[in-house]
């Protein structure tokens, strides 16, 4: 298989679990593996302290997130992106695989029993209107 595989994280066990079994799949497939926080709004902050003043934002903050993941996952000869979106976890997922023409989109089961699949989840959003393949990993309990 060639392209890429695409996780999506939010700083939760489950979602690094998650992503543990994309980087694991794109190792095995030969695939790059894209990184992606989602956001939805646009929070801005500004902090001073004497001269030096910092702007804080949700897009720098799930930038960041991302990027901590994906440098926790390396290994070898690994090609991993990270990327940040603001949009719902979905919308972000399904707009990123077909942007960069990702193979697969890899999801957590989390939301997707009892009630919470009858509210809806990412998974399963992903699942029905992905333009690619998806991999759906268990992550409600440790592996």
């Amino acid at each position: 298989m060639t392209g890429i595989i695409v996780v999506g994280v939010d700083g939760s066990q489950t979602a690094q679990h998650a992503a543990n079994a994309a980087r694991d799949l794109a190792i095995a497939l030969g695939t790059r593996l894209h990184v992606l926080t989602a956001y939805t709004t646009d929070q801005t902050e500004s902090l001073s302290s004497g001269s030096d003043s910092w702007l804080l934002t949700n897009a720098g903050a799930a930038e960041r997130l991302a990027r901590k993941v994906a440098d926790r996952l390396r290994t070898g000869d690994l090609v991993i992106e990270h990327f940040a979106a603001r949009e719902t976890p979905a919308t972000a997922l399904i707009k990123h695989a077909e942007t960069h023409g990702a193979s697969m989109i890899v999801v957590g089961n989390r939301r997707m029993q009892g009630i919470g699949r009858l509210l809806g989840s990412v998974a399963n959003h992903v699942a029905h209107h992905a333009p690619c393949d998806v991999y759906v990993a268990k992550t409600d309990e440790p592996n």
